[in-house]
């Protein structure tokens, strides 16, 4: 019997549970980020003395940037997230777009936005 050329509806079945709770979980974490960045969670210090204020707001600053930062990553990742489920959808899931070859299943366990087998990924560098 041949090689597999795609994974059966029951494996990608399973990938879609596996990507569905982890685009969950990194849309809560985008949002805590956003609400950082926003301060909407209300740990603000308009009511702190002036001197602390001014210690703080360099602090602020530097907590917003790093919330940025982390936010836009999280925003990258929910996007490969929902590439992964229209690859689904597809039926294009688990296909390396160097080799064409179907990447292992314990690789898109461990990443399940990956588009690149092992081999094509060492290639890269």
């Amino acid at each position: 019997m041949g090689e597999k050329n795609r994974y059966s509806d029951e494996e990608l079945k399973e990938f879609r549970t596996l990507i569905t709770g982890k685009l969950e979980k990194a849309q809560e974490d985008y949002q805590m980020y956003r609400n950082s960045i926003n301060q909407s969670d209300g740990n603000d210090i308009a009511d702190t003395s002036p001197t602390f204020k001014v210690l703080e707001e360099g602090a602020a600053t530097l907590s917003k940037e790093e919330a940025g930062k982390l936010a836009q990553r999280q925003l990258k990742f929910i996007q490969h997230l929902q590439a992964a489920l229209v690859r689904i959808e597809n039926k294009t899931y688990g296909i390396c777009r160097e080799t064409g070859k179907l990447i292992a299943k314990e690789r898109l366990r461990a990443v399940p936005h990956a588009t690149l087998s092992i081999d094509a990924k060492n290639s890269q560098k």
